[in-house]
This record gives C-alpha cells, sequence and structure tokens, in this order.
C-alpha cells in the first residue's frame, strides 16, 4: 500500500514559494499603511489577480 503524494507536496512548495514572492513583490509596490495590510490579502490571493488580468488582456 504505497501512496503517491509527493506530486501534491511539490505543488504545495511551488504554491508557498509563490504566495512568499507576492508578498516581496507587492510589499516593495506598496506605499501607505493601508497598501501594506493589503499586501498580504494580495499575497494569498495572487493566483486570482493574475488569472483575473490575463482574462481582462485576453478579452479587450
Amino acid at each position: 500500500m504505497s501512496s503517491n503524494s509527493a506530486g501534491a507536496a511539490g505543488g504545495g512548495a511551488i504554491y508557498g514559494l509563490g504566495i512568499f514572492g507576492a508578498f516581496v513583490y507587492y510589499w516593495q509596490q506598496a506605499d501607505s499603511f493601508w497598501e501594506y495590510v493589503l499586501t498580504f490579502i494580495q499575497g494569498l490571493f495572487w493566483p486570482a489577480f493574475m488569472v483575473y488580468e490575463v482574462f481582462k488582456a485576453l478579452g479587450s
């Protein structure tokens, strides 16, 4: 009975690195207190923002 969950663990690590990278990127772009607060929300939901921007670019 072997478990094949190694691929899922690798995907989680990549997603974690993406979140960390998004935090760094959005933190560098922030100028005010509320933009720094918004950084954490944007860092967690960066894939949704990315997909939204791609669909917006394709639809215009």
